[in-house]
């Protein structure tokens, strides 16, 4: 999933590992423990593979300042000896940018239907926006369908006696996964609804 996130990222703009791993920490959250150690294996994986490239970027000042007069012969000497001493050349960092096969296989990655765990389905949705209105759709009515899944196992009765604090727990995660399923299918509900919307103006142009 860590991969997943990069390429989403970097098909956004350009990024230094630095931005990447503070977005992918703000997009994924602290639980992930993004960590450079993880990152940069992660960029060099992608890299051999031909879905992202490295590009240059300067970091420094690009003009001198504008020279003022202090008043003083003595003062304006120094200032402009300051101004015509060799200047230490600009830092360059190293930036990543998606390549055509990295949006390829960000569109892999993304409606892979063999791996939509927690994890992966949290990081799938945060970047469902890239999908096609269609495969959108499907991936939330496919989460929808898992849910649903999940829910009924989760009602059945026990097959053993359970006392009453393992009985507040299977009641706790049903409940859960009933706010999940309700949440999701207002998420299908407003994206239908878009995508009415969207087919309606295309007919009235």
């Amino acid at each position: 999933m860590l991969e997943l996130a990069v390429l989403g990222l970097l098909a956004e703009q350009p990024r230094h590992g630095y931005d990447l791993k503070k977005r992918l920490s703000e997009t994924l959250g602290p639980l992930w423990g993004i960590s450079f150690g993880s990152l940069y294996p992660a960029l060099r994986r992608l890299e051999r593979s031909g879905a992202i490239e490295e590009v240059s970027d300067t970091d420094g000042r690009t003009a001198a300042g504008t020279f003022v007069s202090t008043g003083s012969l003595k003062g304006d000497l120094a200032a402009a000896r300051m101004r015509l001493r060799p200047r230490p050349p600009r830092r360059t960092r190293r930036a990543y940018a998606i390549t055509a096969r990295g949006r390829e296989l960000f569109t892999e990655l993304l409606t892979d239907e063999t791996d939509d765990d927690e994890r992966a389905f949290a990081v799938k949705l945060v970047f469902c926006g890239h999908l096609e209105p269609a495969a959108r759709l499907a991936f939330l009515e496919r989460r929808r369908a898992q849910l649903t899944q999940r829910l009924v196992t989760e009602r059945k009765p026990a097959t053993r006696a359970i006392d009453r604090y393992a009985r507040s727990l299977l009641e706790h995660r049903a409940r859960s996964t009933q706010n999940d399923l309700d949440w999701i299918a207002e998420l299908i509900a407003q994206e239908r609804g878009e995508q009415a919307g969207d087919r309606t103006e295309g007919a009235t142009a």
